[in-house]
């Protein structure tokens, strides 16, 4: 089994637990909640040291993550790269770099590091009025060839398993999430698309999850681990899948139970995925000073599949 980074995020570690090396990315439109979700995973996940770039943000949202959402404690063990909005393109695609540059430096001192970075798709922003001024010719979306061919490639591929050196030893993992901003909900605009063909994983946040309250607002369907078979024990992999079982068939029925066309009995799978879905809906959601260990998350799990096969 691979080994794995405690997020202390339970929707994140039992659906898409994350190995120590592993980039992940985390596909959200503006104002769903990733600001927050990135101060939980700084604040919360076991590593050493966390490496936070903020590439195109709004200075007042900059200000308020660092002194409200990173807060105290967050900083003790945080370095900061930020770029506004408002700085030249090539000062933003720099921040970027710099980014991954400090989270090398941590992991050649055999540190273990988590680096956030939002968002890959200012960063591409970025590059496409560089790429545009330099006279290259615009592609989908204005963007230019090396947005995709180069640049996208050599910012995410630094992430990952810590090198060899020359001695056999192996220096520290970097650990990466890279938030991708999705116009209007569309998962295959061309940065997404692309950011989701290098990195080991995604995370979807959904809009509709946020406006009904349930924060962090991931949709755990959506949502895949690529290195998610080798970093879980047998066990956990048999909880995953009856839980994904229970919230599929929800989700599939949502609309005739919530209209009151589904009649109870006609399905019993049905019937045991309405009855579990309160409790894992509260098992989903988590507010932003809640902290559970990895371990702790698949023992609530259990204990709430197991009270519904009690009940039938």
């Amino acid at each position: 089994m691979g080994e794995r980074l405690d997020l202390g995020v339970r929707s994140m570690d039992v659906f898409t637990t994350t190995c120590r090396g592993q980039r992940l990315g985390i596909f959200a439109g503006s104002g769903v909640g990733k600001s927050v979700l990135l101060s939980m995973l700084a604040r919360q996940a076991t590593c050493d040291v966390v490496v936070v770039g903020l590439i195109g943000e709004r200075g007042r949202e900059v200000r308020e993550f660092i002194e409200e959402t990173l807060g105290e404690e967050g900083l003790k063990r945080a370095v900061v790269v930020v770029a506004t909005s408002d700085e030249p393109a090539l000062k933003r695609r720099q921040a970027a770099y710099m980014t991954m540059a400090v989270a090398e430096f941590f992991r050649d001192q055999d540190l273990e590091v988590l680096c956030l970075m939002d968002s890959v798709t200012r960063f591409a922003m970025a590059q496409r009025e560089i790429g545009l001024a330099a006279g290259e010719p615009p592609t989908t979306k204005g963007y230019t060839p090396t947005v995709f061919t180069t640049e996208l490639p050599k910012l995410l591929e630094r992430a990952g398993p810590g090198p060899i050196r020359p001695d056999g030893t192996t220096a520290g993992p970097i650990t990466a999430l890279f938030t991708v901003l999705v116009d209007g909900g569309d998962h295959d605009e061309p940065i997404a698309d692309a950011v989701r063909g290098i990195l080991d994983g995604h995370i979807v946040m959904d809009r509709k999850i946020a406006e009904r309250g349930r924060f962090p607002a991931i949709d755990v369907l959506k949502s895949v681990s690529r290195t998610l078979p080798g970093c879980q024990t047998p066990p956990e992999r048999e909880l995953n899948k009856r839980a994904r079982q229970c919230l599929s068939a929800y989700a599939n029925m949502e609309e005739l139970i919530k209209i009151g066309a589904y009649r109870a009995g006609a399905d019993p799978i049905v019937d045991r995925a309405i009855a579990l879905n309160p409790a894992l809906e509260d098992f989903l959601g988590q507010d932003k000073d809640d902290v559970t260990r990895l371990t702790d998350s698949f023992t609530r799990l259990e204990a709430i599949l197991n009270q519904g096969m009690i009940r039938e």
